[in-house]
């Protein structure tokens, strides 16, 4: 596959780029790219596989380094960074953007996607539209939209079937007031804390589980204190692959158009690693004996948040339109 050849090729590359663009200023066709992950993460490798199309279609006339491991600040600021034009392009979560752009906000609310598929389908069209045209305002241009997986949850004591299963679990959430009531509207009881102190938690006793995307709950060796894990799928958050717009600004239509199409075939690229990746972390965690149940009917979930919905709604009512669009998609 060409996605494996190019992984292969782009790891030691990589190192190699870093180690000899150190200290050097940037030229002006040159773009400096933000990411929080390693180097071998499925979207490291994508964004790198982004960069290398650019500068062979645009003839070396644009070029990048990317700066993996967060070197260039946490995402918050990154994200101002790139609205600011310090940063040419970066990845981010959705999630963090919500406090500089509204409709962002829209996929943190839970169950709003019915699925991983549904999710590329809405993004890659009218309500990636939506979400972008809000991110261009803010000066903020998506090129693609990436996979981060679906969170469910996981805990020591039961399986998690329906809502009613959920009620009296101490569950370790995000701090975001959605992801409280979340858990609360279940009859749960919410524990925002930091993500480090989680396994330690569990083991202890202080919450009953968490909840997590297969390759967190295996990377982090959740699944040997919480071996209980249910596909909710309650909250399915897609990252974007993005470029300022001060920058995008300084390109000709030409090279725009070749940056929108490589990001999309990075986020095709990211997506398949994504998969493979979720694929090898549930093979892990069930060989150490992890209970995994499969939920296949959501809509009591989906009824259940419907507080969540309202308040959310309320506070924001020029969001009700693209709520819509996406809670009555099929």
């Amino acid at each position: 596959m060409k996605h494996e050849t190019f992984k292969k090729s782009i790891l030691g590359a990589v190192a190699a780029g870093t180690m000899a663009l150190a200290g050097v200023s940037a030229q002006a066709n040159e773009l400096r790219g933000w990411n929080i992950h390693v180097e071998d993460y499925p979207v490291s490798i994508a964004m790198e596989f982004f960069m290398s199309e650019v500068a062979e279609r645009t003839n070396g006339e644009i070029t990048g380094q990317i700066y993996h491991n967060g070197v260039l600040g946490s995402q918050p600021d990154a994200i101002e960074q790139i609205r600011l034009g310090v940063i040419d392009f970066g990845e981010f979560s959705l999630g963090p953007m919500g406090q500089s752009i509204p409709e962002t906000n829209v996929v943190s609310l839970p169950f709003i996607f019915k699925s991983i598929p549904q999710m590329y389908e809405l993004m890659d069209g009218e309500v990636g539209e939506a979400i972008g045209a809000g991110m261009i305002e803010k000066g903020i241009v998506p090129l693609g939209w990436y996979d981060a997986g679906a969170r469910s949850f996981y805990n020591s004591v039961r399986a998690i079937n329906t809502p009613a299963d959920v009620e009296g679990l101490k569950v370790r959430v995000m701090s975001n007031d959605l992801f409280v009531g979340m858990v609360e509207a279940m009859d749960g009881n919410a524990t925002p804390m930091a993500f480090g102190e989680v396994y330690q938690s569990i083991k202890t006793g202080v919450v009953d589980g968490a909840e997590n995307n297969p390759p967190s709950y295996e990377s982090t060796n959740h699944f040997e204190v919480a071996q209980f894990y249910s596909l909710t799928e309650h909250l399915i958050i897609p990252e974007c692959l993005c470029m300022s717009l001060k920058t995008w600004e300084t390109l000709t239509p030409e090279q725009q158009d070749i940056l929108k199409e490589a990001g999309q075939a990075s986020a095709e690229m990211q997506r398949e690693l994504w998969q493979e990746r979720e694929a090898a972390s549930m093979e892990i965690v069930q060989a150490g004996g992890t209970t995994v149940n499969t939920v296949a009917d959501k809509a009591p979930f989906q009824d259940a948040m419907g507080p969540v919905y309202d308040a959310f709604l309320a506070a924001n009512p020029d969001l009700v339109e693209l709520v819509n669009m996406i809670r009555n998609a099929d």
